[in-house]
């Protein structure tokens, strides 16, 4: 291999070139040819001073150090897209191109097959393949892209050499299989060449839902407002994450009619309870009947009118014995 050599590279592309058949790919490279010729000639740069390779869809330019860059950055800039241009004005829909180009420079040499190997090359070559590039010249209406390496941007672009706009490069990290890779832009970056949030390696947040309150789970573990606007935000931490939302309750039952409703035993009542025929009723135990509002309706069987005993009821009919009966408390009023 010989000694590596310090060259100025210009490397030029075709897009889309393995969408075409044969006939048309042959007819591209022919005009691939002459576009990048007569951009070279109308720059002043000698047929001898530069020496090229074949890619097949693409073209590699190596020129001369002694042909000054800036020389070749403004033939690039501004030659090369009105070459095209014309061109693709005398050609056919399917036989027009649009390129893709990238100017760089560093040190490369020529192998026992007569092949250009280089790590410069190599960096070279993963620019001109970046996908940012490829966003580039296909979301912008010209018909060329341009990106130039680190060290031309360093020692040349930003220096504001005449014909050179540095003001419209801009800095962007290309994407390689050797990893990331800095370079810089003509032209607006491409919208698809921006960098996404992370999802993580969880994938997106699940939508929240809602629970029976109307309430979904916040960011942070918390609550906020349903859809129903219900409940208030929350940045509660300690909150668990939210499952699925509990079923509904049911309905409560109708509550029963108003009244007081006995099913056995012997209900006791403290203080007073005046109600209808039963008077003087003042803590202790109440034995016999006790009615509830009015006297009225059928008599119960054994039973007056009025809720009493019948007269003829033998004395120990339902009376109360002896030891139950109390006198009534002082200061509370007795039967009347």
């Amino acid at each position: 291999m010989n000694d590596p050599v310090n060259r100025t590279m210009l490397l030029v592309d075709i897009e889309k070139f393995s969408d075409r058949d044969d006939v048309e790919q042959a007819f591209l490279r022919r005009m691939l040819y002459d576009v990048v010729d007569r951009t070279m000639e109308r720059a002043g740069i000698d047929e001898t001073l530069r020496l090229r390779a074949d890619q097949g869809d693409s073209v590699m330019e190596f020129i001369d150090p002694n042909v000054p860059v800036p020389q070749v950055l403004r033939s690039v800039i501004s030659e090369l897209p009105a070459q095209l241009k014309a061109v693709n004005r005398m050609a056919s829909r399917g036989a027009q191109m649009r390129l893709r180009t990238v100017v760089a420079s560093g040190f490369i040499a020529l192998d026992e097959r007569g092949i250009w190997v280089g790590g410069d090359l190599n960096h070279a070559c993963r620019l001109l393949d970046a996908d940012l590039l490829r966003a580039a010249l296909r979301e912008r209406p010209g018909d060329v892209a341009l990106c130039v390496s680190q060290s031309v941007w360093t020692g040349i672009v930003r220096h504001h050499h005449l014909g050179i706009p540095a003001e419209e490069f801009h800095e962007v990290t290309l994407a390689s299989k050797n990893g990331p890779l800095p370079a810089w832009l003509l032209g607006p970056v491409p919208a698809s060449g921006q960098a996404a949030p992370s999802l993580g390696a969880a994938g997106p947040a699940p939508t929240p839902v809602p629970d029976a309150s109307g309430e979904r789970p916040g960011p942070a573990g918390g609550t906020e407002a349903g859809p129903s606007g219900g409940g208030s935000a929350s940045t509660s931490t300690s909150a668990p994450a939210a499952g699925p939302a509990p079923a509904a309750a049911p309905a409560p039952a109708a509550p029963p009619p108003a009244g007081i409703h006995f099913t056995g035993g012997a209900p006791a009542f403290g203080g007073s309870l005046v109600m209808g025929n039963q008077h003087g009723v003042s803590g202790g135990r109440v034995d016999g009947d006790v009615v509830m509002g009015s006297v009225g309706g059928p008599p119960r069987p054994g039973r007056a009118s009025d809720g009493h005993p019948p007269a003829d009821a033998t004395p120990d009919q339902d009376a109360p014995s002896p030891d139950d009966r109390q006198p009534p408390a002082t200061g509370e009023a007795g039967p009347r």
